[in-house]
């Protein structure tokens, strides 16, 4: 277990490729980790930092299907149950089980009646769910029905009118999903794969009515070279269809649509422990049985609060989408009218976050929106007679193992080359070879050096696993390393570690993606500038680039 990510572009050029993946969302990470896994040439070019988009700023939820009930989809509550309990066994340090509380009223389909039934056949239908988990700390309980009484005891504060009981079912969390998704990567760049961020594919290579690899662009340099590979995956996600569209041949039959998926983050706990489902004011037009309006949710994540998801249709540029103060407000007045009396302010909010999300055939005027049931995964070949080019825009970040399979598998059968069994669903990511986590993280956490806070080591054992004791034999180098900076539960030693073995080029690749520091609280003054100046004794800046990098983040810290 190396994990030792180094951006070496030459190496992009001096080869051809079984496998060239575009795009460093979770999507393009774990095709590249599994075709990797399978003993194919992989090359992964990300044109931003890996997971900076949907994939390191969706709502942190594992989804397990059991919402697929009211659309009769019993395909999904299997698929997506199943690819919940994969990312709890092989990534336990990053993926853990969340409990969930729904409010019943009444004794009709907000009862408790229907959600108890709902919960029994949930539980039969994934009931092996638990089947490989030997962690019990990261198994998921059957869901039950509490009385009114064990409700009001959680939440005293709750509508009590009409209010019956509640049901609780179970679902995943991910601690930090910018950090899985790089343990993905981190798994892929073990097993042979070559990756590279802040590399934009212009175009596609094409020889005889074939793709044969993709013109990029080193976006920190402006140099152009060309990658080649005997197939190419489109995994850009909303940037996928602009992609495809500077060849006309090469389009989308029916253009997908994307929703801006939008939550925020409260810095303070407005729970304990469990999560709270709210009414909202849209319906599922798709739902078979319908209970009413979909859930809000108010979810304990780490020592703060996210609340969310609000959807809403974006047709305009990947990159123009974004959250204006009227929309939070829109937000609040929301979660402020429903059944349990937040009473949060603007003020309460410390950062939103929001992604692109494939979803339904909606236009932006429509307020009950369809969500996207299904990934899209095309071969270009069967859909606009070229080869060499298949085009993966997934849903879910919880299925994205299972499409990544599904894709390396056309691709190996393409290639005609000898079919082999992916092993994603056994092997553990980087840092996830963890048998008992809560066993581990107590020795972790007994290993805490002098001066440093546990809830640091907590931090560091969960956003790095098994692999944390490589942060800490940075104190051999210099033990002023492993101290904390400023506030934060981040030591100098991750920012370090990040630009030497995860390929942090700018600022903002630390601050958002590789660490906690901009995880929700506030990030005090003299916390940038101590991560900047590390950054740049690390990668020799100058005072104008370091000045410039702090101008970055501190610009989307005001923004977001």
């Amino acid at each position: 277990m190396h994990g030792k990510m180094k951006r070496n572009l030459q190496l992009l050029t001096e080869r051809e490729f079984d496998l060239v993946v575009i795009g460093g969302g979770i999507f393009g990470i774990c095709t590249a980790w599994d075709a990797a896994l399978r003993g194919l040439s992989v090359a992964l070019v990300e044109k931003g930092d890996f997971a900076h988009a949907a994939s390191g700023n969706h709502f942190r939820m594992v989804h397990g299907g059991i919402r697929y009930l009211q659309h009769g989809d019993i395909n999904r509550v299997r698929e997506s149950s199943q690819e919940r309990s994969i990312l709890l066994r092989i990534a336990p340090h990053l993926v853990h089980p969340l409990p969930i509380l729904v409010p019943t009223f009444g004794h009709g389909m907000k009862g408790k009646e229907v959600l108890a039934s709902g919960l029994r056949l949930y539980d039969v239908l994934t009931i092996d769910r638990n089947r490989y988990i030997k962690d019990r700390s990261r198994q998921i309980p059957s869901g039950k029905v509490i009385s009114r009484e064990e409700v009001l005891e959680q939440f005293p504060e709750i509508k009590k009118q009409g209010l019956t009981g509640a049901a609780i079912f179970y679902d995943g969390q991910t601690y930090n999903p910018a950090r899985l998704a790089l343990a993905f990567l981190k798994s892929a760049v073990d097993a042979g794969a070559e990756t590279a961020n802040y590399v934009e594919v212009t175009d596609f290579l094409r020889k005889n009515g074939r793709v044969i690899g993709v013109r990029a662009c080193d976006l920190l340099t402006s140099s152009e070279f060309d990658i080649r590979g005997r197939m190419v995956v489109n995994a850009a996600g909303p940037w996928a269809a602009g992609l495809l569209d500077k060849k006309t041949d090469l389009g989308f039959l029916a253009r997908p649509t994307f929703s801006r998926d939008a939550c925020f983050i409260v810095h303070k706990k407005l729970t304990n422990g469990i999560a709270l489902a709210l009414g909202s004011k849209t319906y599922d037009p798709d739902a078979i049985i319908k209970r009413g309006t979909r859930h809000l949710f108010v979810v304990p994540w780490q020592d703060k609060t996210l609340v969310g998801v609000w959807h809403i249709v974006h047709h305009g540029n990947p990159e123009s989408f974004t959250v204006t103060k009227d929309d939070l407000q829109s937000f609040l007045d929301e979660v402020n009218q429903s059944y349990m009396p937040l009473e949060l302010s603007l003020k309460d909010i410390s950062r939103w976050m929001a992604g692109l999300v494939l979803f339904g055939g909606d236009q932006v005027s429509e307020r009950h929106l369809k969500y996207g049931h299904r990934s899209l995964l095309i071969d270009h070949k069967a859909q606009n007679g070229i080869e060499g080019l298949i085009t993966l825009i997934g849903v879910r970040f919880t299925t994205a193992r299972g499409m990544a399979e599904k894709t390396v598998d056309l691709a190996v059968r393409k290639l005609g080359l000898k079919a082999t069994r992916s092993r994603t669903d056994e092997t553990p990511v980087y840092g996830g070879g963890i048998s008992d986590f809560e066993r581990f993280q107590q020795q972790a956490v007994q290993q805490c050096p002098s001066g440093v806070r546990v809830e640091v080591m907590q931090a560091l054992s969960r956003n790095h696993g098994s692999a944390f004791g490589k942060i800490l034999n940075y104190k051999n180098e210099n033990p002023k390393l492993i101290s904390e900076i400023g506030n934060t539960r981040t030591l100098k030693a991750e920012v370090v570690h990040a630009v030497r073995h995860e390929m942090a080029l700018k600022l903002s690749d630390v601050v958002f993606r590789r660490t906690d520091i901009a995880t929700g609280s506030k990030v005090e003054d003299g916390v940038l500038a101590e991560c900047a100046n590390l950054m740049s004794s690390e990668l020799e800046w100058d005072q104008v680039r370091e000045d410039m990098e702090l101008r970055e983040v501190l610009c989307s810290l005001s923004t977001i």
